[in-house]
């Protein structure tokens, strides 16, 4: 099992009351699964997913990774961890705009290093057809083309597990389906995708899908 999540809860507490965003749900992701996480906006698929990726540690559940729990270790490991085994894909893109491409997709090998990482990054980059766009800065890029350098930068250190927190919501339809093929590549390479959306059309290219409500699971 890539990912593990167990009746995973977590209540953000403000000054004013106390916002429960996951109430006891559980979501596993195995080699070669694409699962989709669905639902409206505000029904807890974020918190969801930065739970599963190690980024937010719950109130009640466990998190496994590849059979490690990432918030059982101190955090600059978990950190480690995270580069080495996760890819996260946003809507956002959080391209650095001062970096070209190519200086973007090699971002994560700060963390992680590696001797063959700039080849890598080249050949990431050719896969997702922008050779010509490897020295750009992300503001002379397209919406598109954002997108792909993103997924470029998630895939850099061979993740085991790709978690997507809805990549399409910015991409016209063209774009999107060319995103959502590649992470239905991921998975069928033998690698595992979580991805979060409120869009059905985007969710038609997992393989299967839970949906939440208001922090619960109500359908699995």
């Amino acid at each position: 099992m890539l990912l593990d999540a167990d009746n995973i809860s977590k209540t953000y507490r403000g000054s004013v009351r106390e916002v429960r965003a996951l109430e006891n749900v559980s979501v596993a992701v195995d080699a070669g699964e694409f699962v989709a996480v669905c639902g409206p906006s505000g029904c807890g698929k974020t918190t969801l997913l930065l739970v599963a990726g190690g980024l937010l540690a719950p109130d009640g559940g466990t998190v496994q990774i590849g059979g490690k729990d990432p918030y059982a270790i101190p955090a600059n490991e978990r950190a480690l961890f995270r580069g080495a085994n996760v890819g996260f894909v946003f809507q956002q893109f959080h391209l650095i705009p001062y970096l070209s491409v190519i200086e973007n997709v090699l971002a994560p090998a700060i963390a992680v290093g590696g001797e063959d990482r700039r080849e890598r990054a080249e050949h990431l980059i050719s896969h997702f057809g922008m050779t010509d766009r490897m020295h750009h800065l992300p503001g002379q890029l397209s919406t598109g083309e954002r997108q792909r350098a993103a997924l470029a930068r998630a895939l850099l250190n061979k993740p085991k597990l790709l978690l997507a927190d809805e990549p399409t919501g910015n991409l016209d339809q063209e774009n999107a389906e060319a995103v959502l093929k590649y992470l239905a590549e991921f998975a069928a390479d033998g690698g595992g995708v979580l991805m979060v959306s409120h869009d059905d059309a985007a969710v038609q290219f997992a393989q299967r899908s839970v949906r939440i409500h208001a922090g619960q699971l109500v359908t699995a």
